[in-house]
Protein backbone atom coordinates (compact mmCIF):
# COMPACT_ATOMS: atom_id res chain seq x y z
CA UNK A 1 0.00 0.00 0.00
CA UNK A 2 1.01 3.38 -0.79
CA UNK A 3 2.15 6.14 2.28
CA UNK A 4 -0.43 7.87 0.28
CA UNK A 5 -3.52 5.29 0.53
CA UNK A 6 -2.30 4.45 4.20
CA UNK A 7 -2.75 8.05 5.26
CA UNK A 8 -6.01 8.26 3.59
CA UNK A 9 -7.23 5.39 4.72
CA UNK A 10 -5.60 5.73 8.25
CA UNK A 11 -7.78 9.71 8.34
CA UNK A 12 -10.97 8.24 7.55
CA UNK A 13 -11.22 5.13 10.18
CA UNK A 14 -10.22 8.43 12.64
CA UNK A 15 -13.13 10.14 11.23
CA UNK A 16 -15.29 6.96 11.22
CA UNK A 17 -14.50 6.30 15.43
CA UNK A 18 -15.43 10.03 16.12
CA UNK A 19 -18.60 9.78 13.77
CA UNK A 20 -20.20 6.95 16.10
CA UNK A 21 -22.41 8.93 17.99
CA UNK A 22 -23.63 11.07 15.31
CA UNK A 23 -24.41 8.19 12.63
CA UNK A 24 -26.77 6.83 15.69
CA UNK A 25 -28.89 10.02 15.61
CA UNK A 26 -28.91 10.28 12.08
CA UNK A 27 -30.39 6.86 11.61
CA UNK A 28 -33.22 7.63 14.21
CA UNK A 29 -34.11 10.42 12.66
CA UNK A 30 -34.41 7.87 9.37
CA UNK A 31 -36.33 5.44 11.76
CA UNK A 32 -38.75 8.29 12.24
CA UNK A 33 -38.90 9.41 8.41
CA UNK A 34 -39.84 5.67 7.72
CA UNK A 35 -36.37 4.87 6.01
CA UNK A 36 -34.86 2.26 8.78
CA UNK A 37 -36.23 -0.40 10.09
CA UNK A 38 -36.72 0.45 14.31
CA UNK A 39 -36.74 -3.22 15.04
CA UNK A 40 -33.43 -4.51 12.66
CA UNK A 41 -31.35 -1.03 13.75
CA UNK A 42 -28.66 -2.47 15.47
CA UNK A 43 -27.54 -4.59 12.17
CA UNK A 44 -26.62 -1.38 10.94
CA UNK A 45 -24.12 -1.45 13.88
CA UNK A 46 -22.83 -5.18 12.99
CA UNK A 47 -25.35 -6.51 15.62
CA UNK A 48 -26.18 -9.80 14.18
CA UNK A 49 -30.38 -10.73 14.43
CA UNK A 50 -29.69 -14.42 13.20
CA UNK A 51 -27.02 -17.00 13.77
CA UNK A 52 -24.16 -17.62 11.95
CA UNK A 53 -24.73 -21.09 9.84
CA UNK A 54 -22.26 -23.84 10.56
CA UNK A 55 -21.14 -23.87 6.94
CA UNK A 56 -19.47 -22.64 4.45
CA UNK A 57 -20.62 -19.07 4.22
CA UNK A 58 -20.82 -16.82 0.83
CA UNK A 59 -22.01 -12.85 1.07
CA UNK A 60 -23.47 -11.34 -1.05
CA UNK A 61 -23.67 -7.81 -1.02
CA UNK A 62 -26.15 -5.08 -3.27
CA UNK A 63 -26.92 -1.87 -2.18
CA UNK A 64 -31.22 -2.15 -3.29
CA UNK A 65 -33.19 -3.81 -5.30
CA UNK A 66 -31.88 -4.13 -8.55
CA UNK A 67 -28.87 -5.45 -7.03
CA UNK A 68 -30.67 -8.16 -4.93
CA UNK A 69 -32.44 -9.82 -7.54
CA UNK A 70 -28.98 -10.02 -9.66
CA UNK A 71 -27.58 -11.65 -6.29
CA UNK A 72 -30.61 -14.19 -6.50
CA UNK A 73 -29.21 -15.26 -10.13
CA UNK A 74 -26.17 -16.06 -8.58
CA UNK A 75 -27.53 -17.93 -5.10
CA UNK A 76 -29.62 -20.49 -7.04
CA UNK A 77 -26.46 -20.69 -9.67
CA UNK A 78 -24.09 -21.71 -6.78
CA UNK A 79 -27.04 -23.81 -4.77
CA UNK A 80 -27.61 -25.90 -7.81
CA UNK A 81 -23.88 -27.24 -7.99
CA UNK A 82 -23.27 -26.74 -4.03
CA UNK A 83 -26.47 -27.50 -1.66
CA UNK A 84 -23.69 -27.19 1.36
CA UNK A 85 -23.25 -23.74 0.97
CA UNK A 86 -25.54 -21.41 2.99
CA UNK A 87 -25.70 -17.21 1.75
CA UNK A 88 -25.69 -14.28 3.57
CA UNK A 89 -27.53 -11.27 1.64
CA UNK A 90 -26.61 -7.40 2.36
CA UNK A 91 -28.39 -4.82 1.56
CA UNK A 92 -29.49 -1.20 2.76
CA UNK A 93 -32.93 0.00 2.44
CA UNK A 94 -36.27 -1.51 3.90
CA UNK A 95 -38.17 -1.91 -0.02
CA UNK A 96 -35.04 -4.54 -0.69
CA UNK A 97 -35.54 -6.17 2.56
CA UNK A 98 -38.99 -6.55 1.97
CA UNK A 99 -38.80 -7.89 -1.44
CA UNK A 100 -36.01 -10.44 -0.18
CA UNK A 101 -38.28 -11.68 2.43
CA UNK A 102 -40.20 -13.64 0.08
CA UNK A 103 -37.84 -14.65 -2.31
CA UNK A 104 -34.96 -16.19 -0.18
CA UNK A 105 -34.52 -19.23 -0.56
CA UNK A 106 -33.52 -21.74 2.15
CA UNK A 107 -30.22 -21.62 3.81
CA UNK A 108 -30.27 -17.88 3.26
CA UNK A 109 -30.63 -15.00 5.77
CA UNK A 110 -30.77 -11.05 5.05
CA UNK A 111 -29.47 -8.81 7.00
CA UNK A 112 -29.29 -4.91 6.46
CA UNK A 113 -25.87 -3.83 5.93
CA UNK A 114 -23.73 -2.37 8.71
CA UNK A 115 -22.60 1.16 8.31
CA UNK A 116 -18.92 2.17 7.46
CA UNK A 117 -17.63 2.04 10.92
CA UNK A 118 -14.90 0.77 12.28
CA UNK A 119 -16.64 -0.76 15.21
CA UNK A 120 -19.59 -1.91 13.16
CA UNK A 121 -17.51 -3.60 10.76
CA UNK A 122 -15.58 -5.55 13.05
CA UNK A 123 -18.57 -6.45 15.12
CA UNK A 124 -19.99 -7.60 11.54
CA UNK A 125 -17.18 -9.73 10.51
CA UNK A 126 -15.99 -11.59 13.69
CA UNK A 127 -19.88 -12.72 13.88
CA UNK A 128 -20.44 -13.67 9.79
CA UNK A 129 -16.54 -14.41 9.00
CA UNK A 130 -17.92 -14.80 5.50
CA UNK A 131 -15.48 -17.90 3.43
CA UNK A 132 -16.03 -16.09 0.08
CA UNK A 133 -17.38 -12.37 -0.92
CA UNK A 134 -19.40 -11.48 -3.60
CA UNK A 135 -20.14 -7.31 -3.76
CA UNK A 136 -22.40 -6.15 -6.22
CA UNK A 137 -21.91 -3.31 -8.36
CA UNK A 138 -20.08 -0.30 -7.25
CA UNK A 139 -20.47 0.59 -3.78
CA UNK A 140 -16.56 0.52 -2.35
CA UNK A 141 -16.58 1.25 1.30
CA UNK A 142 -13.11 1.78 3.07
CA UNK A 143 -13.55 0.46 6.78
CA UNK A 144 -15.44 -2.57 5.48
CA UNK A 145 -12.67 -3.47 2.00
CA UNK A 146 -9.51 -3.18 4.29
CA UNK A 147 -11.15 -5.55 6.89
CA UNK A 148 -12.12 -8.00 4.60
CA UNK A 149 -8.28 -8.16 2.98
CA UNK A 150 -6.66 -8.07 6.94
CA UNK A 151 -8.64 -11.51 7.68
CA UNK A 152 -7.94 -12.93 4.07
CA UNK A 153 -11.19 -12.98 2.60
CA UNK A 154 -11.65 -13.16 -0.99
CA UNK A 155 -13.89 -10.96 -2.87
CA UNK A 156 -15.17 -10.90 -6.41
CA UNK A 157 -16.59 -7.28 -8.09
CA UNK A 158 -19.48 -8.80 -9.91
CA UNK A 159 -21.99 -6.72 -12.16
CA UNK A 160 -19.66 -3.99 -11.40
CA UNK A 161 -20.64 -0.66 -12.63
CA UNK A 162 -18.94 2.58 -12.31
CA UNK A 163 -20.49 6.00 -13.44
CA UNK A 164 -18.25 8.79 -15.14
CA UNK A 165 -19.10 11.05 -12.31
CA UNK A 166 -18.25 8.34 -9.96
CA UNK A 167 -14.77 7.31 -11.95
CA UNK A 168 -14.09 11.56 -12.06
CA UNK A 169 -14.74 11.30 -8.09
CA UNK A 170 -12.70 8.25 -7.40
CA UNK A 171 -10.05 9.68 -9.91
CA UNK A 172 -9.13 12.51 -7.21
CA UNK A 173 -8.50 9.59 -4.42
CA UNK A 174 -6.94 7.53 -6.88
CA UNK A 175 -3.86 6.13 -4.00
CA UNK A 176 -7.22 4.79 -2.21
CA UNK A 177 -9.42 3.52 -4.71
CA UNK A 178 -6.32 1.73 -6.55
CA UNK A 179 -5.47 -0.03 -2.64
CA UNK A 180 -9.59 -1.07 -2.27
CA UNK A 181 -10.11 -2.27 -5.80
CA UNK A 182 -6.55 -4.09 -6.07
CA UNK A 183 -8.17 -6.67 -2.91
CA UNK A 184 -10.77 -8.06 -5.19
CA UNK A 185 -9.23 -11.00 -6.56
CA UNK A 186 -11.52 -10.54 -10.00
CA UNK A 187 -13.58 -7.52 -11.06
CA UNK A 188 -16.32 -8.59 -13.71
CA UNK A 189 -17.68 -5.87 -15.26
CA UNK A 190 -21.09 -4.89 -17.27
CA UNK A 191 -19.54 -2.89 -20.61
CA UNK A 192 -16.21 -2.00 -21.99
CA UNK A 193 -16.57 1.35 -20.10
CA UNK A 194 -17.38 0.01 -16.87
CA UNK A 195 -14.22 -1.95 -17.46
CA UNK A 196 -11.86 0.90 -18.82
CA UNK A 197 -12.78 2.92 -15.70
CA UNK A 198 -12.27 -0.25 -13.34
CA UNK A 199 -9.01 -0.50 -14.71
CA UNK A 200 -8.00 3.06 -14.90
CA UNK A 201 -8.72 3.37 -11.08
CA UNK A 202 -6.47 0.29 -10.28
CA UNK A 203 -8.61 -2.57 -10.52
CA UNK A 204 -6.95 -6.08 -11.61
CA UNK A 205 -8.10 -9.02 -13.51
CA UNK A 206 -10.62 -7.39 -14.81
CA UNK A 207 -12.82 -8.58 -18.02
CA UNK A 208 -16.36 -7.94 -19.73
CA UNK A 209 -18.89 -10.16 -18.84
CA UNK A 210 -21.93 -8.12 -19.40
CA UNK A 211 -24.91 -7.36 -16.92
CA UNK A 212 -26.75 -9.95 -14.78
CA UNK A 213 -29.87 -8.33 -15.58
CA UNK A 214 -29.54 -9.44 -18.72
CA UNK A 215 -29.47 -13.00 -17.53
CA UNK A 216 -32.45 -12.83 -15.71
CA UNK A 217 -35.68 -14.92 -16.30
CA UNK A 218 -38.94 -12.74 -16.99
CA UNK A 219 -40.14 -10.93 -13.62
CA UNK A 220 -42.32 -13.77 -12.17
CA UNK A 221 -46.25 -13.54 -11.77
CA UNK A 222 -48.95 -15.42 -10.09
CA UNK A 223 -50.72 -17.12 -13.60
CA UNK A 224 -54.25 -17.42 -11.58
CA UNK A 225 -54.07 -13.26 -11.33
CA UNK A 226 -52.79 -12.72 -14.52
CA UNK A 227 -55.64 -15.03 -16.41
CA UNK A 228 -58.41 -13.17 -14.12
CA UNK A 229 -56.70 -9.95 -14.89
CA UNK A 230 -56.84 -10.28 -18.93
CA UNK A 231 -59.79 -11.74 -18.55
CA UNK A 232 -61.54 -8.83 -16.88
CA UNK A 233 -59.66 -6.48 -19.64
CA UNK A 234 -60.59 -8.95 -22.88
CA UNK A 235 -60.72 -6.01 -25.91
CA UNK A 236 -58.89 -3.66 -24.14
CA UNK A 237 -55.56 -1.88 -25.30
CA UNK A 238 -53.25 -1.76 -22.05
CA UNK A 239 -50.14 0.15 -21.36
CA UNK A 240 -48.23 0.61 -18.58
CA UNK A 241 -46.09 3.51 -17.12
CA UNK A 242 -43.67 1.35 -15.16
CA UNK A 243 -40.91 2.61 -11.58
CA UNK A 244 -42.52 6.25 -12.19
CA UNK A 245 -41.16 8.87 -9.88
CA UNK A 246 -42.82 12.29 -9.33
CA UNK A 247 -43.88 14.41 -12.47
CA UNK A 248 -43.93 11.14 -14.61
CA UNK A 249 -47.43 10.43 -13.78
CA UNK A 250 -48.84 13.70 -14.84
CA UNK A 251 -47.21 12.89 -17.89
CA UNK A 252 -48.34 9.75 -18.05
CA UNK A 253 -52.07 10.73 -17.23
CA UNK A 254 -51.94 13.70 -20.08
CA UNK A 255 -50.62 11.02 -22.80
CA UNK A 256 -53.73 8.48 -21.67
CA UNK A 257 -56.24 11.63 -22.04
CA UNK A 258 -54.30 12.48 -26.03
CA UNK A 259 -54.30 8.69 -26.79
CA UNK A 260 -57.63 7.59 -25.63
CA UNK A 261 -59.30 10.37 -27.93
CA UNK A 262 -57.68 7.91 -31.28
CA UNK A 263 -57.73 4.28 -29.11
CA UNK A 264 -60.94 3.18 -27.96
CA UNK A 265 -60.97 1.17 -24.35
CA UNK A 266 -57.65 2.32 -23.62
CA UNK A 267 -56.57 1.54 -20.26
CA UNK A 268 -53.64 3.18 -18.34
CA UNK A 269 -51.53 1.33 -15.68
CA UNK A 270 -49.20 3.42 -13.70
CA UNK A 271 -47.05 1.15 -11.36
CA UNK A 272 -45.32 4.20 -9.41
CA UNK A 273 -40.99 3.01 -7.88
CA UNK A 274 -42.21 3.81 -4.27
CA UNK A 275 -46.33 2.18 -3.95
CA UNK A 276 -46.76 4.66 -0.86
CA UNK A 277 -47.30 7.18 -3.57
CA UNK A 278 -50.51 5.40 -4.17
CA UNK A 279 -53.54 7.63 -2.73
CA UNK A 280 -50.99 10.83 -3.81
CA UNK A 281 -51.21 9.43 -7.68
CA UNK A 282 -54.68 8.37 -8.06
CA UNK A 283 -55.75 11.89 -6.35
CA UNK A 284 -53.78 13.32 -9.21
CA UNK A 285 -55.62 11.15 -11.28
CA UNK A 286 -59.56 12.18 -10.51
CA UNK A 287 -57.94 15.89 -10.03
CA UNK A 288 -57.82 15.51 -14.08
CA UNK A 289 -61.18 13.85 -14.63
CA UNK A 290 -60.10 10.59 -14.69
CA UNK A 291 -61.60 7.60 -13.12
CA UNK A 292 -58.96 5.55 -11.17
CA UNK A 293 -58.94 2.63 -9.51
CA UNK A 294 -55.93 1.50 -6.92
CA UNK A 295 -54.59 -2.06 -6.59
CA UNK A 296 -53.49 -1.38 -2.85
CA UNK A 297 -57.34 -1.39 -1.96
CA UNK A 298 -58.33 -4.41 -4.08
CA UNK A 299 -59.85 -2.54 -6.58
CA UNK A 300 -60.27 -3.93 -10.00
CA UNK A 301 -60.26 -2.27 -13.26
CA UNK A 302 -63.98 -1.91 -14.69
CA UNK A 303 -64.80 -1.17 -17.90
CA UNK A 304 -64.82 2.34 -16.84
CA UNK A 305 -61.32 2.38 -15.36
CA UNK A 306 -59.32 4.86 -16.91
CA UNK A 307 -56.13 4.79 -14.94
CA UNK A 308 -55.28 1.68 -12.58
CA UNK A 309 -52.71 2.68 -10.33
CA UNK A 310 -50.14 -0.63 -9.22
CA UNK A 311 -49.83 0.75 -6.04
CA UNK A 312 -48.26 -2.85 -4.72
CA UNK A 313 -44.48 -4.66 -4.34
CA UNK A 314 -43.10 -7.56 -6.21
CA UNK A 315 -46.40 -7.76 -8.81
CA UNK A 316 -44.24 -5.52 -11.93
CA UNK A 317 -44.38 -9.10 -13.41
CA UNK A 318 -48.12 -9.04 -14.02
CA UNK A 319 -48.03 -5.43 -15.25
CA UNK A 320 -46.03 -6.29 -18.14
CA UNK A 321 -47.97 -9.44 -19.12
CA UNK A 322 -51.00 -7.83 -19.57
CA UNK A 323 -49.31 -5.03 -21.28
CA UNK A 324 -48.05 -4.15 -24.94
CA UNK A 325 -46.26 -1.15 -24.57
CA UNK A 326 -43.93 -0.23 -21.59
CA UNK A 327 -43.16 3.51 -20.77
CA UNK A 328 -39.67 2.86 -18.08
CA UNK A 329 -39.85 5.55 -15.49
CA UNK A 330 -37.34 8.01 -13.80
CA UNK A 331 -35.91 8.55 -17.36
CA UNK A 332 -38.02 11.77 -18.21
CA UNK A 333 -38.47 13.67 -14.79
CA UNK A 334 -36.14 11.23 -12.96
CA UNK A 335 -32.56 10.72 -13.68
CA UNK A 336 -30.71 7.32 -14.78
CA UNK A 337 -33.66 5.48 -15.78
CA UNK A 338 -35.05 1.74 -14.70
CA UNK A 339 -34.14 -1.65 -15.76
CA UNK A 340 -35.85 -1.91 -19.66
CA UNK A 341 -34.68 -5.12 -19.71
CA UNK A 342 -37.63 -6.24 -17.49
CA UNK A 343 -40.76 -5.65 -20.28
CA UNK A 344 -38.36 -5.96 -23.13
CA UNK A 345 -37.69 -9.75 -21.63
CA UNK A 346 -41.63 -10.33 -21.38
CA UNK A 347 -42.32 -8.96 -24.82
CA UNK A 348 -43.40 -5.59 -24.62
CA UNK A 349 -42.64 -2.26 -26.69
CA UNK A 350 -40.39 -0.22 -24.82
CA UNK A 351 -40.06 3.43 -24.48
CA UNK A 352 -38.39 5.58 -21.81
CA UNK A 353 -37.43 9.30 -21.70
CA UNK A 354 -33.70 10.58 -22.20
CA UNK A 355 -31.79 9.91 -18.34
CA UNK A 356 -31.13 6.62 -19.20
CA UNK A 357 -27.52 6.58 -17.72
CA UNK A 358 -28.22 3.49 -14.94
CA UNK A 359 -28.96 1.43 -17.85
CA UNK A 360 -27.60 3.36 -20.65
CA UNK A 361 -25.61 -0.05 -22.82
CA UNK A 362 -29.31 -1.82 -22.68
CA UNK A 363 -31.32 1.30 -23.44
CA UNK A 364 -28.62 1.74 -26.45
CA UNK A 365 -29.16 -1.72 -27.27
CA UNK A 366 -32.43 -2.01 -27.17
CA UNK A 367 -32.78 1.48 -29.70
CA UNK A 368 -30.39 0.16 -32.14
CA UNK A 369 -32.42 -3.08 -32.19
CA UNK A 370 -35.59 -1.27 -32.88
CA UNK A 371 -37.18 -2.66 -29.52
CA UNK A 372 -37.63 0.90 -28.34
CA UNK A 373 -37.88 4.28 -28.55
CA UNK A 374 -36.66 7.14 -26.77
CA UNK A 375 -39.63 9.87 -26.11
CA UNK A 376 -38.33 13.11 -24.35
CA UNK A 377 -42.20 14.55 -22.85
CA UNK A 378 -45.74 13.93 -23.15
CA UNK A 379 -46.06 15.21 -26.35
CA UNK A 380 -43.52 12.41 -28.04
CA UNK A 381 -45.28 9.75 -25.72
CA UNK A 382 -48.41 10.41 -27.15
CA UNK A 383 -47.77 9.85 -30.16
CA UNK A 384 -45.33 6.74 -29.75
CA UNK A 385 -48.36 5.22 -27.94
CA UNK A 386 -50.60 6.03 -30.03
CA UNK A 387 -48.56 4.81 -33.40
CA UNK A 388 -47.83 1.30 -31.28
CA UNK A 389 -51.45 0.96 -30.18
CA UNK A 390 -53.51 1.50 -33.22
CA UNK A 391 -50.79 0.04 -35.58
CA UNK A 392 -50.87 -3.69 -35.38
CA UNK A 393 -47.88 -4.15 -37.53
CA UNK A 394 -45.63 -1.27 -35.92
CA UNK A 395 -46.13 -2.85 -32.35
CA UNK A 396 -45.90 -6.58 -33.47
CA UNK A 397 -42.52 -5.76 -34.69
CA UNK A 398 -41.08 -3.87 -31.98
CA UNK A 399 -41.93 -6.48 -29.47
CA UNK A 400 -40.20 -9.08 -32.03
CA UNK A 401 -37.49 -7.09 -31.98
CA UNK A 402 -37.54 -7.24 -28.18
CA UNK A 403 -37.85 -10.62 -27.75
CA UNK A 404 -34.95 -11.65 -30.00
CA UNK A 405 -33.00 -8.98 -28.00
CA UNK A 406 -33.17 -10.02 -24.88
CA UNK A 407 -33.10 -13.89 -25.93
CA UNK A 408 -29.52 -12.84 -27.53
CA UNK A 409 -27.67 -11.41 -24.71
CA UNK A 410 -28.27 -13.65 -21.61
CA UNK A 411 -25.26 -14.87 -21.31
CA UNK A 412 -23.14 -12.64 -18.32
CA UNK A 413 -24.77 -15.18 -15.33
CA UNK A 414 -22.90 -18.43 -16.94
CA UNK A 415 -19.45 -15.90 -17.85
CA UNK A 416 -19.50 -14.86 -13.93
CA UNK A 417 -20.21 -18.07 -12.23
CA UNK A 418 -17.18 -19.28 -14.73
CA UNK A 419 -15.14 -16.95 -12.48
CA UNK A 420 -16.87 -17.76 -9.45
CA UNK A 421 -16.63 -20.92 -9.42
CA UNK A 422 -12.76 -21.68 -9.04
CA UNK A 423 -13.13 -19.22 -5.99
CA UNK A 424 -15.44 -21.54 -4.85
CA UNK A 425 -13.29 -24.74 -5.30
CA UNK A 426 -10.39 -22.63 -3.60
CA UNK A 427 -12.66 -21.16 -0.61
CA UNK A 428 -15.46 -23.54 0.15
CA UNK A 429 -14.34 -26.81 -1.21
CA UNK A 430 -14.69 -30.32 -0.19
CA UNK A 431 -12.37 -29.59 3.10
CA UNK A 432 -15.46 -27.62 4.28
CA UNK A 433 -18.61 -29.34 4.26
CA UNK A 434 -21.87 -28.11 6.38
CA UNK A 435 -21.88 -29.13 9.40
CA UNK A 436 -17.64 -30.17 9.44
CA UNK A 437 -15.46 -28.59 12.23
CA UNK A 438 -13.94 -26.28 9.45
CA UNK A 439 -17.14 -24.82 8.51
CA UNK A 440 -16.51 -21.76 9.75
CA UNK A 441 -13.83 -19.19 8.35
CA UNK A 442 -10.52 -18.78 10.81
Amino acid sequence: MSLTAALGLASYRVAGRLAGPFARRKLRQRVEQGKEDPLRLEERFGVASRPRPNAPLVWLHGASVGESLAGLLLIDAIRREHPSIRFLVTTGTMTSARLLSDRLPPGAVHQYVPLDLPGAVARFLQHWQPDLVLWLESEFWPNMLTALDRHGIPRVLVNGRVSSASHARWSSLRPVIAHLLGGFQYCLAQTEKDAEYLRDLGARNTMVVGSLKESAPPLPADGHTVEELAALLEGRVVWVAASTHAGEEEIAFAAHREVAASVPGLLTIVAPRHPERGAEIAELGRSLGLNVARRSGDEVPNRQCDVYVADTMGEMGIWYRLASVAFVGKSISGAGGQNPWEPASLDCAVLFGPRMANFQEIADGLLAAGAARCVHDEAELSQALVELLSDEQAGRTMREAASTFTAERSGSLAASMAVIEGLLADTVGPGKQEGSPDGRAA
